[in-house]
């Protein structure tokens, strides 16, 4: 079947539904054959139709999502381990390389970055200020 059989937007539902279905599923084990039944095609159809749609594979949305839920996760104080785990990892020594590979920290780094910076906030508030903003106002830093 070829896209030219159906409309765009017929192809580009059930595209949605897929990437719907991950959204609502990103925290299980789900492989891209799941993803595929969602849209009603085959593995190899999907996965160009899906990158054409979001300029990114499936795997590499999902995990995606995974690293932002997990950052959010760690700034509301749960432990690596309880993010690991709630993510659908399956180990903490990959979720660590993982989201070494995306933020450029491993989680604990990351945590005492976000903490530094939020205390810096608070002792020299000025200093996030933008320098265009500041300037206007006669600010000095």
């Amino acid at each position: 079947m070829s896209d030219e059989t159906h409309p765009k937007i017929y192809l580009y539902r059930r595209i949605v539904a897929a990437k719907l279905y991950i959204d609502e599923h990103y925290t299980e084990r789900i492989q891209v054959q799941d993803m595929a039944k969602e849209a009603c095609f085959s593995k190899y159809h999907f996965l160009r139709l899906f990158k054409r749609a979001y300029g990114q594979t499936p795997h590499a949305y999902l995990t995606t999502l995974r690293i932002k839920r997990a950052k959010e996760l760690l700034l509301e104080e749960s432990s690596i381990t309880q993010v690991c785990f709630a993510l659908g990892f399956e180990s903490l020594p990959s979720f660590t390389h993982l989201f070494k590979r995306h933020t450029g920290y491993t989680p604990q780094q990351y945590l005492e970055q976000s903490k530094q910076t939020e205390q810096d906030r608070i002792d020299q508030p000025k200093a996030f200020v933008p320098n265009c903003f500041a300037h206007r106002f006669s600010w000095e830093k």
